[in-house]
């Protein structure tokens, strides 16, 4: 038997799914019962509101006797604390309860034949709901037993999401089609209870294998479950508190398919999804309600799966209305853990993936998204390492050019060396390398910009240099400390061995700030190539611990041998410019 401290040795890992929380911060209220084979509710042990009502200023229990009985005599068979009945009572109690036991159904098996009986009676329930409307269109009280009965019937799927094994027989009958037909059903609050349930059904809890999740989720986007969810969108209206349920089952049940990336761009190229999404994060809230973030988290999701998702956004002035929205944030911080601060994050998020397109610099461009992030940088809290993020995707690649330009010319030079010189922790480092980077790879030779660029490494003594040495000596003793534990494994596996290793090193090393590192050495190979004074000074800098420009150049040798042609610019211009490079650090 396991010892009490076995029992406790796993920790419980919850779910990173959201759940709906309504007015009164009950995220059950919305919950599908779980039904029982038997079709008894699983109760989670709470006592309901109208059960606690019952009871309100009610005396419990019976009075304590007195200590003695008004003859003298005491309570000896025990009346009241011996149970308060006798013991012929009590053998007849005990009949009945032998009896009830021996009457108890069996539970059921949940397997195929299961589910071909409760899909059976499933397609018997929407059936008869349906001849009924038909038949008494005009008189509901004639319909409403079949409708109560087809609503039950419905959550008692939720059973199914412990049984993913029983998915591709559920769908093979025809029942996830019924069930996706029940979207378009009349009565809304059946709609909503089916749209929980495929939420429900696919979500990432559910302990389902690849396959069988694809099963049930091809015949869903079978029977037009994308297009039926966004009728829906339309149709419900969030005044009521089960309209506002019924939308974050939806844009739960994207989140769900979002998981796949070609669910996640049929969802921007073949419905009005991401034009609605960016219509309702702009609704004007005096808080920001769940909903709203959530809908500002799916369209990141949207945005960061697909490349054909992110220009349609940027075609339907994406940038221009996300940087609208973030523009109350310059000086202003969100409260900590709050729907507003998650809200602004997904913001940042969406905008950041749009500049990896070349199109989406333009209008980061024209929408003045780099004043907006100076701005930022020079008097923001939460917003400056973000929007030290935002610069450093709008300056890079070989469409950053513009951009780097607009920084210069908006006098973001001093914002940009000013947060440079200071302590950061080391993604904001890598950001500042980063913008740095692309400034002296971008910035036209001999123009005013690349000169007034140069002019603030040279300035004060060359201190932008020190400081550039200095973060490269951080880095480069963290990836030094990991490549010796690589090297002592490296020598205990054979070539096989060190193949399967390979990704998980380079992921170690990425982490100790293999990046950063690199980008460092870039920037100082550019200063190296630039100013003679600039060269001497790196030089001296390596001197102090016994090292030369060779180190530099091994680190360009590094990355060069490293890149995938097709992947950061498939014209090789990446490669040309480190190529340069290593021939001035020779």
């Amino acid at each position: 038997m396991a010892s009490i401290d076995d029992l406790f040795k796993k920790p419980y890992a919850p779910s990173n799914k959201r759940k709906f929380q309504d007015a009164h911060a009950s995220d059950t209220v919305y919950k599908s019962t779980k039904i029982s084979p038997n079709n008894e509710s699983k109760s989670n042990g709470k006592a309901t509101v109208e059960e606690a009502d019952e009871d309100d200023d009610v005396e419990a229990g019976p009075t304590l006797p007195p200590d003695s009985t008004e003859d003298g005599v005491g309570d000896e068979e025990g009346r009241f604390f011996g149970g308060g009945i006798t013991s012929d009572t009590a053998d007849a109690l005990n009949y009945i309860d032998e009896f009830d036991k021996g009457d108890d159904t069996k539970a059921e098996k949940i397997d195929a034949s299961w589910v071909r009986k409760l899909a059976l009676n499933f397609e018997r329930r929407i059936s008869k709901n349906s001849e009924l409307r038909a038949k008494f269109e005009n008189d509901p009280q004639k319909f409403m037993g079949s409708e109560a009965d087809l609503d039950a019937d419905v959550k008692s799927l939720s059973v199914l999401s412990d049984h993913p094994d029983l998915y591709g027989e559920f769908a093979k009958l025809g029942c996830v089609a019924s069930l996706v037909s029940l979207l378009a059903h009349e009565n809304t609050d059946i709609a909503i209870d089916a749209i929980e349930i495929i939420n429900e059904l696919t979500d990432e809890d559910v302990e389902a294998e690849q396959e069988q999740w694809d099963l049930l989720v091809d015949a869903m986007l079978d029977a037009d479950l994308l297009s039926l969810l966004y009728d829906n969108v339309t149709r419900l209206d969030e005044v009521n508190e089960s309209d506002r349920a019924g939308l974050f089952h939806i844009l739960g049940v994207i989140e769900n398919l979002s998981s796949r990336t070609a669910i996640a761009e049929t969802l921007g190229k073949d419905t009005s999804f991401i034009p609605w999404l960016l219509k309702r994060i702009q609704q004007k809230e005096p808080v920001v309600s769940q909903n709203k973030q959530y809908s500002a988290e799916i369209l990141a999701i949207l945005l960061q799966s697909s490349s054909s998702n992110r220009k349609r956004f940027i075609d339907i002035d994406g940038i221009d209305i996300m940087l609208q929205l973030l523009s109350p944030y310059r000086k202003r911080d969100p409260a900590k853990g709050t729907e507003e601060e998650e809200f602004v994050e997904n913001l940042f998020d969406s905008v950041t993936c749009c500049l990896d397109e070349s199109n989406g610099k333009t209008k980061f461009l024209e929408a003045e998204g780099i004043e907006l992030c100076l701005i930022m940088l020079r008097e923001g809290k939460m917003s400056k390492p973000r929007a030290l993020r935002l610069l450093d995707h709008a300056l890079g690649g070989p469409e950053g050019g513009a951009c780097c330009q607009k920084l210069v010319e908006a006098a973001g030079l001093k914002a940009v060396f000013s947060s440079f010189m200071k302590k950061h922790d080391n993604q904001a480092t890598e950001h500042l390398l980063g913008i740095l980077a692309s400034m002296l790879r971008s910035l036209p030779g001999n123009s005013s910009e690349r000169i007034r660029l140069l002019g603030k490494f040279v300035e004060k003594d060359y201190e932008k240099i020190n400081r550039t040495m200095k973060i490269r000596r951080e880095f480069a003793s963290k990836v030094g400390a990991v490549d010796q534990e690589i090297q002592g494994e490296k020598a205990r596996l054979n070539a096989a061995g060190q193949a399967d290793q390979a990704d998980e090193w380079l992921s170690r090393r990425m982490d100790a700030g293999l990046y950063s590192l690199q980008t460092a050495d870039v920037v100082l190979a550019w200063l190296v190539a630039e100013d003679a004074g600039a060269k001497k000074k790196v030089q001296a800098l390596l001197a102090e611990r016994d090292e030369s420009l060779e180190v530099v150049r091994g680190s360009l040798q590094e990355q060069l041998r490293s890149i995938d042609a097709t992947a950061e610019d498939s014209d090789g211009v990446f490669q040309d410019m480190l190529a340069t490079l290593i021939e001035h650090l020779q």
